[in-house]
């Protein structure tokens, strides 16, 4: 197959794949964030095919968006976050190996994983995934998003009896209950300085500046 062949049918899985979602990682999410990942690669030396398939598939081994088990998960601390549902999708669609395993490694550090824990993503290509990512999590629709993964997931709206946390391990932050509102100041109000490229770094700005405007009132 050619890439814009993969592509297409990747496209699909994924849709099929997050179409009833209704935590704020829905399809039209992954669809944004490829968007904003090519907007980015158009001022951004990087390989399109490599940022198009991590972009694409970086919510599929998401553990926050798995069902429960019917056996106990080990500490989080302790879970394999290796992709493996997109691993076997690369290896069904015939990506080069190499490729696959690019692909994987942005996938498995591209998560925000605590106010205190370092950023481990080092290619060109991840830091792009990451910052598509990251601006769909601030602005008008991150505002949107955090508060429907917050009912998503059974959390308060607002409680002024518990401050929010600068989580410094991803134990800590992975294992967290606080309040929507909190995570504002845990994450989402961080993500401005900790952009990766020339373009979301000017993009954020706006999108942050409203998310201030926001809780101000």
């Amino acid at each position: 197959m050619t890439p814009e062949q993969i592509i297409q049918k990747t496209i699909a899985y994924v849709k099929t794949e997050f179409e009833r979602d209704s935590s704020g990682h829905d399809w039209w999410h992954i669809y944004r964030v490829w968007k904003n990942a090519l907007a980015i690669c158009q001022h951004e030396p990087a390989d399109v095919f490599t940022v198009e398939l991590a972009a694409l598939l970086h919510d599929l081994d998401d553990l926050k968006l798995r069902p429960s088990p019917p056996t106990p998960l080990p500490p989080v601390e302790e879970r394999d976050e290796t992709p493996v549902r997109a691993a076997a999708w690369l290896r069904q669609m015939e990506v080069d190996p190499a490729v696959s395993a690019h692909v994987c490694e942005i996938i498995t550090h591209l998560s925000f994983k605590g106010a205190g824990v370092a950023n481990k993503i080092s290619s060109l290509e991840g830091m792009i995934v990451q910052d598509a990512d990251r601006l769909d999590a601030i602005g008008a629709v991150g505002i949107a998003r955090a508060f429907a993964y917050g009912g998503h997931a059974g959390r308060p709206l607002y409680d002024p009896d518990e401050p929010p946390q600068m989580h410094q391990s991803f134990a800590q932050y992975k294992s967290s209950r606080s309040a929507t509102i909190n995570h504002f100041y845990e994450k989402l109000l961080l993500l401005k300085e900790r952009m990766n490229t020339k373009t979301a770094k000017l993009i954020a700005e706006q999108r942050h500046a409203y998310m201030e405007t926001f809780l101000d009132q």
